[in-house]
């Protein structure tokens, strides 16, 4: 490619050199004029991380076209929720918007122009607090190349500071959000409701180490929207018993291949795709990869991580 990507690029990083290598190579060709490299630490209990980082931190240093580079290498593990949350913190210190891409996330070529149009047209639009990657359909939707959803997809995706602002990776909102009853307003349907306020109670009792979540709550306590693609743009590749959370190499979700935008057409108007969120719901979350616990379990580790948090107050007092 002629033209460089004028939007920063922020890579985040750990260690799978050859997922890594092969996300690098399109960001690479896309030559982006600001790279931000983000990287978590070795853990503890884990020898073989320290080699397996090394070697990613190897790959992610050969920026061979003039660009501006930033790197934030942890030298100890603080694990995926903090150590991406953190990342994006810290990139948003130099720059007003990103394209976020973790090392599985492999992003057609379409991707990069895609959100770089999408975040300049919507830049100063509040409502809108992201563009996604990410298309889980099996048919089209809309008429248009993109549309508007209550739903954040987070694998290969891109967002403005001015969104990012509202994110909490605490959640310190939720308890009365949800006093307030909320998120009731945003998820009409029981089961989701239900699906996602289980979810935020066991993410704001740190029963949950990922900062995805926080980032969905602060779209909806914010009554914000995410746009998706009609074609899925980035194929997540790291399905398997090496991830954190995708680890089922069958999930229906895993390799979605990535297809061309194409020319872009805009929607009409700005208004949630209702038919396209509940078919989401149902053949993405409500069997859902992240929480299929029924509800005893779920309620019985909820209750232990709020006993471990109360237990934690009296040791400091």
């Amino acid at each position: 490619m002629e033209e460089k990507l004028e939007t920063p690029v922020l890579f985040c990083v750990f260690n799978r050199p050859e997922l890594t290598a092969r996300v690098f190579e399109v960001i690479r060709a896309h030559k982006p004029k600001t790279l931000f490299i983000a990287s978590d630490g070795p853990r503890k209990l884990v020898p073989a991380d320290d080699a397996k980082i090394e070697e990613v931190r190897r790959i992610v240093a050969n920026v061979d076209w003039d660009c501006q580079v930033e790197q934030r290498f942890l030298p100890r593990n603080v694990g995926c929720k903090l150590a991406v949350a953190s990342a994006i913190n810290w990139a948003f210190t130099y720059s007003e918007q990103l394209i976020i891409l973790e090392d599985d996330c492999l992003p057609n070529p379409s991707f990069f122009g895609y959100c770089e149009t999408l975040l300049d047209r919507y830049r100063d639009n509040e409502q809108i607090m992201m563009v996604s990657g990410n298309n889980f359909q099996d048919g089209r939707r809309s008429d248009a190349s993109y549309y508007f959803s209550r739903l954040p997809h987070i694998w290969g995706w891109a967002t403005w500071k001015r969104a990012w602002q509202h994110f909490d990776v605490d959640l310190s909102s939720w308890p009365q959000f949800k006093r307030d009853k909320k998120l009731r307003s945003i998820f009409k349907d029981a089961d989701e409701y239900d699906h996602w306020s289980r979810t935020l109670d066991l993410q704001h009792a740190g029963g949950i180490d990922t900062w995805d979540f926080p980032w969905a709550y602060a779209v909806w306590s914010n009554n914000g929207l995410s746009i998706l693609p009609e074609k899925n743009l980035v194929t997540n590749i790291g399905f398997g018993a090496g991830a954190t959370h995708t680890k089922d190499p069958k999930s229906k979700l895993a390799g979605i291949p990535a297809r061309s935008i194409g020319r872009l057409l805009h929607p009409l108007r700005i208004e949630v795709n209702e038919k396209a969120d509940r078919h989401t719901w149902r053949s993405v979350f409500k069997p859902s990869i992240y929480n299929t616990q029924p509800r005893q379990p779920y309620w019985k580790k909820l209750n232990l991580f709020r006993r471990g948090k109360k237990q934690n107050r009296t040791d400091v007092a």
